[in-house]
């Protein structure tokens, strides 16, 4: 019988890392906290038509990349393979329209795509995003781009550009839309068949192609920034001037047109060069019209998303503290053992990192097993220590004790003696 192993493409998180994405997330939460970003938790599947609709049948999630199956009902249900759309579904579903505006939300999800399993890439990833409904200004562009900006800054990872553009909105883009077509038109037997797929279907999107043929023919393209409006110019201009105050560093990158059909106007992508050629690490953009192809009334929105498997490629793990037991409490007998169990639960609930020996092992192999598990204090009860109410404490780090009444181990002790 062959062994069991993790589906391709996902993977398992063990605790020797668990803790760092547990500290990513925690900043996460914290920075979304003092943005005002409120949490929300959709579904782990849709209906099918939640991604047709709001991501775009043209895109290559919706036409090669999502986990979509019948079920017992006869329903075609899709396990999410992005979070916007959801979010959007929610949104309307819910009514958070009639809240006070604008709606600030942020999710950590799993999310599920079925491609080609890469470095930083999973066929299940964990994405972290936000979605801000109802307003149109270019201060709501810069505040969402503002956030994964505060959060790089803060877990300390640097060397990452961020890249903006604008793709207009529909009046400028049926303008641009047509130069493109006819631009590639003439070079259409050289594009990749996806791209020759798209050129009649969404151009811009041929833009986004990772083929290197395609990648060189886009070079010469028109540019979308030569076909702005007056309006969507003026607004890209104010989120270039707002960035600027907040001395938040930028490169204008025409060729931005992010994956996914349902942006306008502002895109942007956080893009780092120690990940290979996979290197955006953050995107999103203004998608107004999104609540609309849901069925909705008209609210505009925008957001990015995050993938966690790519920062954590990033993220110094060594400079991140492992959560470790406070103390360790070994036992010799019966009653000292029970003791042990007891005193544990008091400290527990005093909100102490404590642990003790339910292994059997002998005393010298619970003292050598605090130590492989990075215990920084310990303390040894016998009968001794039972009949006089009173033990020694002892930093497994430099070998200090101090003698310590039983009933006054506590969170306040244990940090007094650790600071000493």
């Amino acid at each position: 019988m062959a062994s069991v192993t993790a589906p391709k493409g996902t993977a398992d998180i063990l605790p020797r890392d668990s803790y760092k994405w547990q500290y990513l997330e925690g900043k996460i939460r914290d920075i979304c906290a003092r943005f005002n970003f409120s949490e929300i938790r959709t579904p782990v599947f849709e209906h099918t038509e939640v991604f047709e609709r709001g991501v775009g049948d043209t895109t290559d999630v919706v036409s090669k990349e999502m986990y979509t199956f019948t079920d017992k009902g006869g329903r075609s249900v899709t396990l999410r393979p992005e979070g916007t759309a959801g979010v959007v579904r929610a949104f309307l579903e819910n009514g958070l329209f009639n809240e006070p505006m604008p709606a600030k939300l942020y999710y950590l999800i799993n999310c599920f795509r079925y491609e080609k399993p890469q470095k930083g890439r999973l066929r299940q990833f964990s994405q972290f995003g936000i979605e801000l409904f109802g307003a149109t200004s270019p201060a709501a562009d810069a505040m969402v781009i503002s956030l994964p900006y505060t959060i790089f800054k803060e877990i300390g990872i640097g060397d990452i550009e961020l890249k903006i553009n604008s793709i207009g909105c529909k009046t400028c883009r049926a303008e641009y839309r047509r130069a493109l077509t006819a631009y590639f038109e003439d070079k259409k037997d050289s594009l990749c068949a996806t791209c020759n797929d798209r050129l009649y279907k969404n151009p811009m999107r041929i833009l986004d192609c990772k083929s290197e043929i395609c990648r060189e023919i886009s070079a010469g393209a028109p540019k979308i920034l030569d076909y702005l409006c007056d309006d969507c110019r003026a607004h890209f201009d104010s989120v270039k001037s707002l960035l600027n105050c907040m001395n938040i560093g930028y490169t204008v990158d025409p060729y931005i047109v992010r994956g996914l059909d349902y942006y306008n106007r502002t895109v942007f992508e956080f893009v780092s060069s120690n990940i290979g050629a996979q290197g955006t690490v953050c995107g999103g953009g203004r998608y107004d019209g999104m609540t609309e192809q849901l069925g909705g009334a008209s609210y505009p929105g925008i957001g990015f998303a995050m993938g966690l498997e790519r920062i954590m490629l990033l993220l110094n793990g060594d400079e991140i503290a492992r959560p470790e037991p406070q103390i360790y409490i070994a036992a010799m007998g019966e009653r000292a053992k029970a003791y042990a169990a007891l005193l544990a639960q008091r400290l527990i609930s005093d909100g102490v990192r404590a642990e003790y020996d339910i292994m059997e092992r002998s005393l010298k192999a619970q003292m050598k097993y605090a130590d492989k598990i990075g215990a920084r204090t310990c303390v040894v009860l016998g009968d001794n220590e039972l009949d006089t109410g009173r033990a020694l404490i002892k930093s497994m780090t430099d070998g200090a004790s101090s003698e310590i009444a039983l009933d006054n181990i506590n969170l306040q002790t244990i940090t007094e003696f650790l600071n000493r």
